[in-house]
């Protein structure tokens, strides 16, 4: 299993499949072919059918024009290549036309890449794969997640994480101040701002609720406008852990080392979850990224709350579990009908799941690695319209509501 790192990037929205992976692939594709008279991209199944409303095309012109490189962008969302539903194939052309060099590529969720030959594989640094088989270890040994998480990683880790906790406040920060209309053409307002705004004007039960919900949708916001977030795990799901984080670090005064091992020890969930089934909206559907995110976040706050590896576990199998199912339908293509909205709820259910938890003594019936499963054999069963091609769901009844 491969280092956090590959988990919490950095980089900017409103899509870690859409807009980080296919740049990357782009530059790498660049760097191995230079100088053809052109190049074409041609973009397939889900990452075509959304790709304009998540700016895949912006991206992959800016960095071909970058490199003074002409290129031609083809659209194939009724094709799948056989790996995933995001494929891409480059191609570098000769001035008569032949294919020079031509590579097949895959962007599986978080911003990552994945090829045919899995050349673009990095390092595994994670010898166990199982949460039931690290818990087992911990057990042993006495240690906690996310002191198994800083044994694996390099010895430069914590310095990674300070600068992931960094840009995830940043995003909050900017995102509280921002107010008007998000560009994509839905009309759809800004909120942080005026929920924070609010939520000094009443109970503590409706300020607590009103605090998570501003951090998440400011975050969320920012990650929309093309904003530099932090996928956890993908940007779609950015706004879910920061919020957490942010509310538990004010109301149970953390210590920054808190929040850098909280942050470990929810990118060991994310981790497995990716490692064993997927994070990939378009492969599994929103649970795979909220439900994920949600997952980590209920694992963070519960060890901030003091509470015991099993009583993680239990949280990130909730966080999980009731997410079960969870579509991909964002409307025209944009992350931000129904997704900015469900970060925000995804970040008070993590909560939940939370106090669930810590009142329990930890025991129950499903397991983590059990419902990761559980979780990718669902999103398998969706139907491809609900797993990120914008062609059913709300965003069909967007479409039809606009014609009718």
């Amino acid at each position: 299993m491969e280092s956090l790192r590959q988990l919490y990037r950095i980089g900017t929205g409103p899509s870690s499949s859409h807009t980080m992976a296919p740049r990357q692939a782009a530059l790498t594709f660049l760097k191995k072919h230079p100088g053809a008279a052109h190049y074409r991209v041609t973009l397939f199944g889900s990452l075509a059918a959304t790709g304009r409303g998540h700016l895949t095309d912006k991206v992959l012109f800016d960095v071909f024009q970058s490199h003074q490189s002409e290129l031609e962008l083809v659209w194939v969302p009724e094709k799948q290549l056989p790996l995933h539903p995001n494929g891409m194939r480059f191609e570098a052309v000769a001035d008569n036309g032949s294919i020079l060099h031509s590579w097949e590529v895959y962007s599986v969720g978080g911003g990552a890449l994945r090829d045919s030959d899995e050349s673009a594989l990095p390092p595994s640094v994670y010898p166990l794969t199982k949460l039931s088989d690290i818990l087992d270890t911990l057990n042993r040994s006495g240690e906690s997640l996310w002191e198994h998480v800083l044994n694996c990683e390099d010895a430069d880790f914590l310095d990674y994480l300070d600068r992931v906790w960094d840009v995830m406040s940043s995003a909050i920060n900017r995102g509280l101040t921002q107010v008007g209309v998000l560009s994509g053409g839905l009309g759809l307002g800004r909120k942080a701002h005026t929920f924070y705004r609010k939520s000094s004007l009443y109970e503590q039960h409706m300020k607590n609720n009103a605090r998570v919900w501003s951090y998440a949708l400011a975050v969320s916001e920012e990650n929309a406008s093309g904003g530099i977030i932090v996928t956890a795990p993908t940007c779609g799901a950015s706004g879910v852990l920061p919020a957490v984080l942010r509310y538990l670090n004010e109301t149970l005064e953390c210590s920054y080392e808190d929040i850098l091992r909280a942050l470990a020890t929810a990118g060991l969930i994310g981790n497995l979850v990716k490692k064993n089934a997927s994070i990939s909206g378009a492969e599994v559907g929103c649970q795979g990224e909220v439900g994920t995110a949600c997952a980590m976040a209920a694992a963070a706050a519960t060890q901030l709350h003091g509470g015991t590896n099993n009583q993680i576990e239990y949280a990130a199998e909730m966080g999980l579990e009731h997410h079960l199912g969870l579509t991909c339908d964002p409307v025209n293509g944009l992350v931000q009908i129904p997704c900015i909205e469900r970060n925000a709820h995804a970040a008070t259910r993590a909560l939940s799941c939370c106090h669930f938890a810590v009142l329990s003594g930890g025991e129950h019936k499903i397991s983590f690695d059990e419902i990761t499963l559980v979780m990718n054999e669902t999103g398998q069963a969706l139907p491809s319209l609900y797993r990120e091609t914008s062609t059913g769901g709300m965003a069909q009844a967007y479409r039809q509501r606009k014609v009718d």
